[in-house]
């Protein structure tokens, strides 16, 4: 079976304390780095997405504007 291009699936091992580890090639890929601020997105029917850090600056941008310039 082919992989679909740009599409991964890793395995992570949650902890004792409820702590995962993203795989490094994951990070690498997503340019994650210690200290880096994730924002985890849930729906009880789905799963859990973490969107990529470019995306998490979008919406905070967004939420947190002042609407001017909107019509």
């Amino acid at each position: 079976m082919k992989k679909p291009e740009g599409r991964y699936a890793w395995t992570a091992t949650v902890g004792e304390k409820g702590q995962i580890v993203i795989p490094k090639q994951a990070r690498e890929l997503f340019d994650i780095r210690p200290g880096d601020v994730l924002l985890l997105l849930a729906d009880v029917k789905r799963g859990i997405a973490i969107p990529p850090k470019a995306q998490f600056a979008a919406m905070a941008e967004h939420v947190f504007s002042d609407g001017e310039g909107e019509a």
